[in-house]
């Protein structure tokens, strides 16, 4: 078979084809689908896909359209679509078109982002993303430095080590890279969070070294908001055992509730007992583009580094997170010079690459998507959709709570919103809402999240969560979705 790539001439007009092809064959595998996830119980689904592959490395191949007709159609009759009004359960977006066509773009010239000589233009424009957003977050751009990365969990990492780095560097004038954690501080850093942060800041610590037993959770509000006070006392208590604090990890967007903590608080404790200071703002720095919410994130330019994901409050095709160091020097301890890749004197001459500025080495340039958007809709335009969003949010928690048969966990903080069935007088309420979960799952009508948490009474519970990111979902399409639900909870009882 003929190949035709997909940057020459001959390779875009073969593109246009295919990409009709395939948005074709989306278009045939969603009218199949007829909802937000395809109905059945998921081994019986898995047996039927599996069969239907069929071979996927035949001796002869099928041909391009054959493949892309086959195997396109079933990816869209079996996906949760985002797009769905109906498909409201995790962090998970709707990618804005414009951003998909860029994306195609980008695929289509496969630039790498860990030269110069792979990637000129995209290099620039990812450094001034950067820009951008760092002075969306409240840092100066100009001394600003950071990446965009595969998402939070790799952007909580970053953060992580150019903390663990600053300590080693303070104490031993190396890197950590070259020398390892000083004997004197093996077992003894900490990383402190609130006792709902993200799992990823655990997992971070297990792969800096630290051990997951490294960070120390801080109690959090009634609202899931790290506790200030009692953060002040576990700093004090990490030093009087002869422990030293790291680092500490603020939540703005957590993943249940969206709760936001309190940032200019601790920044001012942090700046007092001189620890970096990083902000996991994955689900909640899409709320600086929104007049509304931006000021729930006040202090957030008091950090030192700040993970946003634009595949959440910003449509964008995954991956999209971004990391940001309000100063560009600490990432020093990720410089390497190799041969094939950056001699100096091709940085000295001009020819600088992003190399030393993330943890992977092939980076495609997502940054391209993220600029188009920004410029397609601007700061006002995202924030725009932001706030419908949280509108639809508030709209779904005054329905819940206006509904006897259902329990409201709390007023939604962004776009999330946390509830449950209550079964009747006898029923199981846990058992109750997460087969019900499942039934909806099996039904095909609607994907909502799962999660525990403390009820009222402190005991832990299974609760049901609407995760609102669609902002073309309608007050309608909430209704009909809560009342599939309690349809599902009719047909159980």
């Amino acid at each position: 078979m003929d190949p035709i790539f997909a940057g020459t001439t001959r390779g875009r007009t073969a593109l246009a084809g295919y990409l009709t092809t395939a948005l074709d064959a989306v278009g045939a595998g969603v009218r199949t689908r007829g909802g937000p996830i395809p109905a059945g119980e998921p081994d019986a689904l898995a047996r039927a896909w599996a069969a239907e592959f069929g071979a996927l490395l035949p001796e002869n191949g099928a041909g391009p359209e054959t493949a892309l007709t086959e195997v396109v159609t079933k990816l869209a009759e079996g996906a949760a679509d985002p797009a769905d009004p109906a498909c409201a359960a995790h962090l998970h977006c709707p990618p804005l078109a414009v951003a998909v066509a860029a994306d195609t773009a980008v695929s289509a010239l496969n630039p790498s982002l860990d030269s110069w000589d792979q990637a000129p233009v995209a290099s620039v424009l990812e450094d001034r993303l950067v820009a951008t957003l760092a002075g969306l977050t409240g840092y100066d751009g100009d001394t600003a430095g950071g990446a965009v990365t595969t998402g939070g969990t790799e952007s909580n990492l970053m953060g992580l080590l150019l903390a663990r780095d600053r300590i080693v560097r303070g104490l031993t004038g190396t890197e950590a890279p070259q020398t390892g954690i000083p004997a004197e501080l093996v077992g003894k850093l900490r990383i402190l969070c609130s006792s709902v942060a993200h799992f990823s800041v655990a997992r971070s610590a297990g792969l800096l070294g630290l051990g997951e037993r490294a960070v120390v959770p801080i109690a959090v509000d009634e609202a899931d908001r790290m506790r200030p006070d009692a953060l002040c006392v576990e700093l004090m208590r990490v030093r009087e055992r002869g422990e030293v604090p790291l680092a500490v990890v603020a939540t703005a967007g957590t993943t249940d509730l969206g709760a936001i903590d309190p940032l200019e608080a601790i920044a001012e404790l942090t700046y007092a007992h001189r620890v970096w200071f990083h902000v996991d703002a994955a689900y909640g720095g899409g709320a600086l583009f929104s007049d509304r919410l931006a000021p729930l994130l006040a202090g957030i330019g008091r950090s030192d580094s700040v993970g946003l994901d634009l595949h959440k409050l910003g449509w964008q095709p995954i991956a999209a997170g971004v990391f940001l160091s309000r100063d560009r020097t600490g990432f020093r301890t990720l410089d390497r010079t190799v041969a094939y890749l950056n001699p100096a004197d091709d940085e000295a001459a001009g020819y600088r690459s992003r190399l030393g500025l993330s943890l992977r080495t092939t980076r495609r340039a997502d940054a391209v998507k993220i600029a188009v958007t920004l410029r397609a809709f601007g700061r006002r335009g995202l924030g725009e959709l932001v706030d419908r969003c949280h509108d639809l949010a508030r709209y779904a928690a005054d329905a819940i709570g206006a509904d006897p048969r259902l329990e409201l966990r709390a007023e939604p903080t962004l776009s999330t919103v946390v509830f449950r069935y209550r079964p009747p007088a006898g029923g199981d309420p846990d058992q109750a809402n997460a087969r019900l979960r499942r039934a909806l799952l099996a039904s095909g009508k609607g994907v909502v999240g799962r999660t525990t948490m403390p009820d009222r009474s402190g005991t832990a519970a299974t609760y049901l969560k609407l995760t609102l990111l669609n902002p073309a979902t309608t007050q309608a399409d909430l209704d009909k979705l809560l009342l599939d639900l309690l349809g599902e909870a009719e047909l159980a009882r």
